[in-house]
């Protein structure tokens, strides 16, 4: 004959004491110890690769700057004769530091004759903000020419090759040239009225 077994009903079960309780409480614990040491090791990896990820991207971008300004400044000089310039010089990243006078910036290309120098901005990505980027590092030349004596006239240009309609215009708006590329070479587009002069 089989035997029967009677299957056995939660209140059928010993009621839980002290013991069990704190030994399912000690468990849990331990279980929400490993799971917080996980998203601190899942963190740490996210904001490694993050890092990582950024500083590539950084690499990257300032190669596409570097392969624009390669193609520009070759040929700025010439192609800026169309606008009636006389640039004999295109000097590639113009660093000013004047410690005593707090005056620092960095020009990606800068243009220059006895009488005229255009400082020309190069982005990969050109925004409205680096555009207002461009304008403060222009007047800070003027500011440090005036303290050296130097009474040539500034104007400004942005090159780029992603630029939206919105900065396009903006930029054109502002007195600035701005060069875009074309095909394997490149088209500047004079300001919408006069060129802005500092």
């Amino acid at each position: 004959m089989l035997a029967t077994q009677t299957a056995r009903h939660p209140q059928d079960a010993p009621p839980p004491n002290f013991e069990s309780v704190w030994a399912s409480l000690q468990e849990l614990r331990e279980s929400q110890k490993d799971t917080d040491r996980q998203l601190k090791e899942t963190d740490r990896i996210l904001k490694e690769n993050a890092a990582d990820f950024n500083i590539r991207l950084g690499s990257l971008t300032n190669l596409f700057g570097d392969v624009t300004e390669a193609m520009i400044a070759p040929k700025i000089c010439e192609k800026f004769e169309d606008f009636g310039f006389n640039f004999p010089r295109a000097n590639p990243n113009v660093r000013i530091n004047d410690r005593i006078n707090k005056i620092s910036f960095e020009i990606d290309i800068m243009l220059e004759n006895g009488d005229k120098a255009m400082l020309i901005e190069v982005k990969t990505k050109l925004t409205i903000e680096r555009i207002d980027s461009h304008i403060n590092r222009i007047e800070k030349m003027r500011t440090y020419a005036n303290l050296h004596g130097d009474k040539r006239t500034f104007l400004g240009a942005v090159a780029g090759i992603v630029v939206t309609d919105e900065v396009r215009e903006y930029a054109l708006n502002h007195g600035f040239y701005l060069i875009e590329p074309a095909g394997d070479n490149f088209i500047i587009t004079p300001p919408n009225g006069n060129p802005k002069e500092w």
